[in-house]
Protein backbone atom coordinates (compact mmCIF):
# COMPACT_ATOMS: atom_id res chain seq x y z
CA UNK A 1 0.00 0.00 0.00
CA UNK A 2 1.42 3.34 -1.00
CA UNK A 3 1.82 6.10 1.53
CA UNK A 4 1.02 8.79 -1.08
CA UNK A 5 -2.55 9.22 -0.02
CA UNK A 6 -1.42 10.62 3.30
CA UNK A 7 -1.00 13.84 1.31
CA UNK A 8 -4.73 14.17 1.81
CA UNK A 9 -4.73 12.95 5.39
CA UNK A 10 -4.03 16.39 6.90
CA UNK A 11 -7.64 17.26 6.24
CA UNK A 12 -8.49 14.92 9.09
CA UNK A 13 -6.15 17.00 11.18
CA UNK A 14 -7.15 20.33 9.76
CA UNK A 15 -10.87 20.36 9.16
CA UNK A 16 -13.65 20.62 11.66
CA UNK A 17 -15.73 17.50 11.76
CA UNK A 18 -14.07 15.87 8.77
CA UNK A 19 -12.02 12.73 8.71
CA UNK A 20 -9.65 11.45 6.06
CA UNK A 21 -7.18 8.62 5.84
CA UNK A 22 -4.06 7.58 4.03
CA UNK A 23 -5.38 5.49 1.15
CA UNK A 24 -4.14 3.31 -1.68
CA UNK A 25 -3.22 5.24 -4.80
CA UNK A 26 -6.19 3.78 -6.64
CA UNK A 27 -8.68 4.79 -3.96
CA UNK A 28 -11.29 7.48 -4.42
CA UNK A 29 -10.82 10.80 -2.63
CA UNK A 30 -11.62 10.68 1.08
CA UNK A 31 -15.19 11.62 1.86
CA UNK A 32 -16.14 14.09 4.61
CA UNK A 33 -17.81 12.77 7.72
CA UNK A 34 -20.18 15.51 8.89
CA UNK A 35 -20.52 16.56 12.48
CA UNK A 36 -21.86 19.55 14.33
CA UNK A 37 -19.68 22.51 15.16
CA UNK A 38 -19.57 23.57 18.80
CA UNK A 39 -19.93 27.37 19.00
CA UNK A 40 -17.56 29.43 21.13
CA UNK A 41 -19.14 31.92 23.49
CA UNK A 42 -17.90 35.43 22.64
CA UNK A 43 -15.79 37.10 25.29
CA UNK A 44 -14.23 40.53 25.49
CA UNK A 45 -10.57 40.97 24.65
CA UNK A 46 -8.23 41.58 27.60
CA UNK A 47 -6.82 45.05 28.16
CA UNK A 48 -3.38 43.94 26.93
CA UNK A 49 -4.74 42.59 23.65
CA UNK A 50 -3.21 43.95 20.45
CA UNK A 51 -5.68 44.69 17.67
CA UNK A 52 -5.19 43.14 14.24
CA UNK A 53 -4.26 45.86 11.78
CA UNK A 54 -3.74 44.25 8.40
CA UNK A 55 -2.87 40.96 6.73
CA UNK A 56 -1.13 40.99 3.35
CA UNK A 57 0.74 38.46 1.25
CA UNK A 58 4.45 38.21 2.13
CA UNK A 59 6.16 38.69 -1.25
CA UNK A 60 9.63 37.47 -0.24
CA UNK A 61 8.57 34.09 1.07
CA UNK A 62 6.02 33.61 -1.69
CA UNK A 63 8.76 34.18 -4.27
CA UNK A 64 11.30 32.05 -2.38
CA UNK A 65 9.12 28.94 -2.24
CA UNK A 66 7.76 29.41 -5.76
CA UNK A 67 11.27 29.70 -7.21
CA UNK A 68 12.59 26.75 -5.24
CA UNK A 69 9.57 24.58 -5.96
CA UNK A 70 9.68 25.25 -9.71
CA UNK A 71 13.47 25.01 -10.10
CA UNK A 72 14.29 21.89 -12.08
CA UNK A 73 18.07 22.24 -11.76
CA UNK A 74 17.78 19.30 -9.36
CA UNK A 75 15.03 16.77 -9.91
CA UNK A 76 15.28 15.57 -6.30
CA UNK A 77 14.17 18.84 -4.67
CA UNK A 78 11.07 19.98 -2.83
CA UNK A 79 8.09 20.85 -5.05
CA UNK A 80 5.40 21.09 -2.37
CA UNK A 81 4.55 20.21 1.23
CA UNK A 82 2.39 21.04 4.23
CA UNK A 83 2.85 21.22 8.01
CA UNK A 84 5.06 24.31 7.76
CA UNK A 85 7.16 25.16 10.86
CA UNK A 86 10.36 27.18 11.18
CA UNK A 87 13.37 27.61 13.48
CA UNK A 88 16.36 29.96 13.40
CA UNK A 89 19.57 27.88 13.58
CA UNK A 90 22.68 28.98 15.53
CA UNK A 91 24.37 29.81 12.21
CA UNK A 92 21.61 32.26 11.36
CA UNK A 93 20.16 29.99 8.69
CA UNK A 94 16.41 29.35 8.73
CA UNK A 95 15.22 25.78 9.13
CA UNK A 96 11.85 24.94 7.57
CA UNK A 97 10.13 21.81 8.88
CA UNK A 98 7.53 20.03 6.74
CA UNK A 99 5.21 17.06 6.95
CA UNK A 100 3.96 15.38 3.74
CA UNK A 101 6.32 16.40 0.95
CA UNK A 102 6.62 16.05 -2.83
CA UNK A 103 10.11 15.82 -4.41
CA UNK A 104 10.86 15.84 -8.12
CA UNK A 105 10.32 17.85 -11.25
CA UNK A 106 7.73 20.43 -12.26
CA UNK A 107 6.47 20.33 -15.83
CA UNK A 108 6.37 23.42 -18.06
CA UNK A 109 2.59 23.65 -17.65
CA UNK A 110 2.81 23.76 -13.82
CA UNK A 111 1.89 20.13 -13.27
CA UNK A 112 3.94 17.36 -11.68
CA UNK A 113 4.34 13.70 -12.68
CA UNK A 114 2.49 11.07 -10.63
CA UNK A 115 4.21 9.60 -7.60
CA UNK A 116 6.58 6.67 -7.98
CA UNK A 117 3.99 4.27 -6.58
CA UNK A 118 1.67 5.19 -9.43
CA UNK A 119 4.28 4.73 -12.13
CA UNK A 120 5.60 8.31 -12.16
CA UNK A 121 8.79 9.94 -10.94
CA UNK A 122 7.57 12.14 -8.07
CA UNK A 123 8.83 11.04 -4.65
CA UNK A 124 6.41 11.36 -1.74
CA UNK A 125 7.69 11.51 1.86
CA UNK A 126 5.86 12.06 5.15
CA UNK A 127 8.37 14.62 6.47
CA UNK A 128 11.34 16.70 5.33
CA UNK A 129 13.39 19.85 5.98
CA UNK A 130 14.51 22.79 3.91
CA UNK A 131 17.28 25.17 4.96
CA UNK A 132 17.22 28.80 3.86
CA UNK A 133 20.46 30.70 3.46
CA UNK A 134 21.20 33.87 1.52
CA UNK A 135 17.84 33.83 -0.19
CA UNK A 136 17.97 30.21 -1.37
CA UNK A 137 16.54 26.94 -0.11
CA UNK A 138 18.16 23.51 0.09
CA UNK A 139 15.99 20.41 0.50
CA UNK A 140 16.97 17.90 3.20
CA UNK A 141 15.55 14.39 3.37
CA UNK A 142 16.69 11.07 4.73
CA UNK A 143 18.01 8.08 2.81
CA UNK A 144 20.11 8.69 -0.29
CA UNK A 145 19.65 10.72 -3.47
CA UNK A 146 18.81 7.52 -5.32
CA UNK A 147 16.47 6.28 -2.60
CA UNK A 148 15.17 9.23 -0.55
CA UNK A 149 13.34 8.57 2.70
CA UNK A 150 11.57 10.61 5.33
CA UNK A 151 13.89 12.22 7.89
CA UNK A 152 11.82 10.38 10.48
CA UNK A 153 11.19 7.11 8.67
CA UNK A 154 8.27 4.94 9.78
CA UNK A 155 8.89 1.87 11.86
CA UNK A 156 6.77 -0.15 9.39
CA UNK A 157 4.19 0.29 6.64
CA UNK A 158 1.41 0.94 9.15
CA UNK A 159 3.03 3.92 10.90
CA UNK A 160 4.29 7.36 9.89
CA UNK A 161 5.37 10.67 11.43
CA UNK A 162 4.05 14.18 10.86
CA UNK A 163 6.01 17.13 12.19
CA UNK A 164 5.12 19.57 14.95
CA UNK A 165 6.92 22.70 16.13
CA UNK A 166 10.66 22.87 16.81
CA UNK A 167 13.00 24.52 19.30
CA UNK A 168 16.72 24.96 19.99
CA UNK A 169 18.15 23.53 23.23
CA UNK A 170 21.83 23.83 24.03
CA UNK A 171 22.70 24.15 20.37
CA UNK A 172 20.71 21.03 19.46
CA UNK A 173 17.63 21.17 17.23
CA UNK A 174 14.58 19.50 18.80
CA UNK A 175 11.72 18.76 16.40
CA UNK A 176 8.45 17.31 17.67
CA UNK A 177 6.65 14.62 15.69
CA UNK A 178 3.33 12.87 16.06
CA UNK A 179 3.25 9.23 15.09
CA UNK A 180 0.10 7.94 13.38
CA UNK A 181 -0.89 4.35 12.82
CA UNK A 182 -3.19 2.26 10.68
CA UNK A 183 -5.09 -0.28 12.78
CA UNK A 184 -7.27 -2.06 10.23
CA UNK A 185 -8.06 -2.54 6.54
CA UNK A 186 -10.84 0.02 6.37
CA UNK A 187 -10.48 3.39 4.65
CA UNK A 188 -10.90 5.22 7.95
CA UNK A 189 -8.89 2.86 10.11
CA UNK A 190 -6.06 5.16 11.26
CA UNK A 191 -5.39 7.31 14.31
CA UNK A 192 -2.87 9.38 16.24
CA UNK A 193 -0.64 7.09 18.30
CA UNK A 194 2.05 8.97 20.25
CA UNK A 195 4.31 12.04 20.50
CA UNK A 196 8.10 12.04 20.20
CA UNK A 197 10.90 14.58 19.90
CA UNK A 198 13.80 14.03 17.51
CA UNK A 199 17.12 15.78 18.24
CA UNK A 200 19.35 16.88 15.35
CA UNK A 201 22.84 18.38 15.24
CA UNK A 202 22.52 21.71 13.37
CA UNK A 203 25.38 20.75 11.07
CA UNK A 204 23.97 17.28 10.34
CA UNK A 205 20.27 17.51 9.72
CA UNK A 206 19.90 14.40 7.56
CA UNK A 207 19.17 12.09 10.49
CA UNK A 208 18.40 12.50 14.20
CA UNK A 209 21.00 11.84 16.84
CA UNK A 210 18.25 10.58 19.13
CA UNK A 211 14.48 10.14 19.34
CA UNK A 212 12.72 10.40 22.70
CA UNK A 213 9.20 9.74 23.92
CA UNK A 214 7.04 12.70 24.95
CA UNK A 215 3.89 12.58 27.09
CA UNK A 216 1.26 10.66 25.14
CA UNK A 217 -1.09 9.19 27.72
CA UNK A 218 -4.01 11.61 27.60
CA UNK A 219 -4.98 11.69 23.94
CA UNK A 220 -3.30 15.06 23.28
CA UNK A 221 -1.09 15.60 20.24
CA UNK A 222 1.84 17.81 21.29
CA UNK A 223 3.21 20.20 19.95
CA UNK A 224 0.93 22.30 17.76
CA UNK A 225 3.11 25.21 18.81
CA UNK A 226 5.96 26.13 21.17
CA UNK A 227 6.73 29.39 22.96
CA UNK A 228 9.74 30.28 25.12
CA UNK A 229 8.72 32.79 27.78
CA UNK A 230 9.75 33.60 31.35
CA UNK A 231 12.17 30.70 31.82
CA UNK A 232 9.75 28.09 30.46
CA UNK A 233 9.01 26.53 27.12
CA UNK A 234 5.24 26.38 26.70
CA UNK A 235 3.95 23.44 24.69
CA UNK A 236 0.56 23.76 23.02
CA UNK A 237 -1.39 20.68 22.01
CA UNK A 238 -4.71 19.58 20.59
CA UNK A 239 -7.20 16.98 21.73
CA UNK A 240 -8.77 16.19 18.38
CA UNK A 241 -12.31 14.89 18.56
CA UNK A 242 -13.00 15.98 14.99
CA UNK A 243 -15.59 18.39 16.28
CA UNK A 244 -14.64 20.00 18.53
CA UNK A 245 -10.86 20.28 18.86
CA UNK A 246 -9.60 21.33 22.30
CA UNK A 247 -6.50 23.30 23.23
CA UNK A 248 -4.23 21.91 25.97
CA UNK A 249 -1.15 23.59 27.46
CA UNK A 250 1.97 22.17 29.11
CA UNK A 251 5.33 23.66 30.00
CA UNK A 252 8.87 22.64 30.81
CA UNK A 253 11.61 24.66 32.51
CA UNK A 254 14.35 25.88 30.22
CA UNK A 255 14.67 25.14 26.53
CA UNK A 256 14.73 21.35 26.14
CA UNK A 257 11.56 19.29 25.84
CA UNK A 258 13.36 16.46 27.64
CA UNK A 259 12.81 18.16 30.98
CA UNK A 260 9.98 17.55 33.44
CA UNK A 261 6.60 18.53 32.04
CA UNK A 262 3.81 20.32 33.90
CA UNK A 263 0.25 20.45 32.64
CA UNK A 264 -2.28 23.27 32.99
CA UNK A 265 -5.21 22.08 35.07
CA UNK A 266 -8.84 23.16 35.16
CA UNK A 267 -8.24 25.41 38.19
CA UNK A 268 -5.34 27.22 36.49
CA UNK A 269 -2.55 25.51 38.44
CA UNK A 270 0.18 23.24 37.09
CA UNK A 271 0.39 19.49 37.68
CA UNK A 272 3.11 16.95 36.84
CA UNK A 273 0.35 14.44 36.03
CA UNK A 274 -0.64 14.42 32.35
CA UNK A 275 -4.08 13.13 33.29
CA UNK A 276 -4.75 16.52 34.92
CA UNK A 277 -4.32 18.40 31.62
CA UNK A 278 -7.45 20.51 31.07
CA UNK A 279 -9.33 21.60 27.98
CA UNK A 280 -8.47 25.30 27.76
CA UNK A 281 -10.77 26.17 24.85
CA UNK A 282 -12.22 24.74 21.66
CA UNK A 283 -11.96 26.14 18.16
CA UNK A 284 -8.24 25.63 17.54
CA UNK A 285 -6.78 23.67 14.64
CA UNK A 286 -4.20 20.91 14.88
CA UNK A 287 -1.49 23.45 14.12
CA UNK A 288 -1.70 26.87 15.76
CA UNK A 289 0.62 29.28 17.55
CA UNK A 290 0.90 31.55 20.59
CA UNK A 291 3.23 34.53 20.17
CA UNK A 292 4.22 37.46 22.40
CA UNK A 293 3.02 40.67 20.72
CA UNK A 294 3.61 43.83 22.71
CA UNK A 295 2.46 43.21 26.27
CA UNK A 296 0.02 40.47 25.27
CA UNK A 297 -0.02 37.01 23.74
CA UNK A 298 -1.75 36.26 20.45
CA UNK A 299 -3.13 32.86 19.46
CA UNK A 300 -3.30 32.42 15.65
CA UNK A 301 -5.38 29.55 14.27
CA UNK A 302 -7.65 28.50 11.48
CA UNK A 303 -11.22 28.84 12.73
CA UNK A 304 -12.44 25.30 13.42
CA UNK A 305 -15.74 26.52 14.86
CA UNK A 306 -16.80 26.65 11.19
CA UNK A 307 -16.69 23.61 8.93
CA UNK A 308 -14.22 23.98 6.05
CA UNK A 309 -13.56 27.53 7.16
CA UNK A 310 -11.41 29.84 5.02
CA UNK A 311 -10.94 32.14 8.01
CA UNK A 312 -7.80 32.69 10.06
CA UNK A 313 -8.55 34.20 13.46
CA UNK A 314 -6.71 35.53 16.50
CA UNK A 315 -7.42 35.37 20.24
CA UNK A 316 -5.52 37.25 22.94
CA UNK A 317 -4.39 36.80 26.53
CA UNK A 318 -2.25 38.59 29.08
CA UNK A 319 -0.39 35.35 29.83
CA UNK A 320 1.01 32.53 27.67
CA UNK A 321 -1.52 30.12 29.16
CA UNK A 322 -4.73 32.08 28.71
CA UNK A 323 -7.55 32.54 28.92
CA UNK A 324 -7.61 33.44 25.23
CA UNK A 325 -10.53 35.68 24.34
CA UNK A 326 -11.54 38.55 22.06
CA UNK A 327 -11.75 36.62 18.79
CA UNK A 328 -10.62 38.74 15.82
CA UNK A 329 -10.71 38.04 12.10
CA UNK A 330 -7.23 38.03 10.55
CA UNK A 331 -7.61 36.85 6.95
CA UNK A 332 -9.91 34.97 4.59
CA UNK A 333 -7.92 32.60 2.39
CA UNK A 334 -8.75 33.30 -1.27
CA UNK A 335 -7.84 29.77 -2.42
CA UNK A 336 -10.79 28.20 -0.59
CA UNK A 337 -13.61 27.03 -2.83
CA UNK A 338 -14.76 24.00 -4.78
CA UNK A 339 -12.34 21.17 -4.06
CA UNK A 340 -9.71 23.45 -2.52
CA UNK A 341 -9.45 24.03 1.21
CA UNK A 342 -6.97 25.75 3.53
CA UNK A 343 -5.89 24.80 7.04
CA UNK A 344 -3.44 24.98 9.95
CA UNK A 345 -2.49 28.66 10.05
CA UNK A 346 0.18 29.64 12.59
CA UNK A 347 2.85 32.27 13.18
CA UNK A 348 6.62 32.31 12.58
CA UNK A 349 7.99 34.94 15.00
CA UNK A 350 11.63 34.11 14.10
CA UNK A 351 11.09 34.88 10.40
CA UNK A 352 11.61 38.43 9.20
CA UNK A 353 8.61 40.12 7.63
CA UNK A 354 6.57 43.30 7.57
CA UNK A 355 4.80 42.32 10.77
CA UNK A 356 4.22 38.84 12.21
CA UNK A 357 4.73 36.19 9.52
CA UNK A 358 1.86 33.69 9.39
CA UNK A 359 1.68 30.63 7.13
CA UNK A 360 -1.19 28.40 6.11
CA UNK A 361 -1.51 25.27 3.99
CA UNK A 362 -3.55 24.54 0.86
CA UNK A 363 -4.91 21.16 -0.22
CA UNK A 364 -7.59 19.55 -2.38
CA UNK A 365 -10.28 16.96 -1.87
CA UNK A 366 -9.47 15.58 -5.34
CA UNK A 367 -6.32 13.48 -5.52
CA UNK A 368 -5.34 14.37 -9.09
CA UNK A 369 -5.37 18.11 -8.36
CA UNK A 370 -1.94 17.67 -6.77
CA UNK A 371 -0.62 16.52 -10.13
CA UNK A 372 -2.50 19.07 -12.23
CA UNK A 373 -1.35 22.15 -10.31
CA UNK A 374 1.79 22.13 -8.16
CA UNK A 375 0.84 25.42 -6.48
CA UNK A 376 -2.04 23.80 -4.58
CA UNK A 377 0.14 21.84 -2.18
CA UNK A 378 2.43 24.65 -1.10
CA UNK A 379 2.37 26.93 1.97
CA UNK A 380 1.17 30.52 1.73
CA UNK A 381 2.69 33.35 3.78
CA UNK A 382 1.21 36.54 5.22
CA UNK A 383 2.50 39.60 7.04
CA UNK A 384 0.09 40.40 9.88
CA UNK A 385 0.36 43.76 11.63
CA UNK A 386 -1.07 44.80 14.99
CA UNK A 387 -1.88 48.13 16.57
Amino acid sequence: MTRFRSALAPLAIALLGLTAVPQPASAAPPKPVPSVAVPQQPAAAPACAPQVGSATVNPRLTSLFTSHGNDNSSLKDWTGADGTYSLRLPSGRQLWVFSDTFLGQVNADGSRPPVVEEGGTTVFLNNSFAVERDGRLATIQGGTDDKPEALMPPRDANHWYWAGDATLAGGVVEVTYQEYERFGPGAWDWRWHRNVVARFAPGRLTEPIGVHELPSGNGVAWASGLLEDGGHTYVYGVEDLGSPKYMHIARVKGHSLLGDWEFLTADGTWSPDEADSARVMSGVANEYSVTKVGSGYVLITHDTTEALSPNIVAYSSCSPFGPFTGKQHVYTTPETGGNIFTYNAHAHPDVAGDGLVVSYNVNSLVNTDHYRDVTIYRPRFLDVTFR
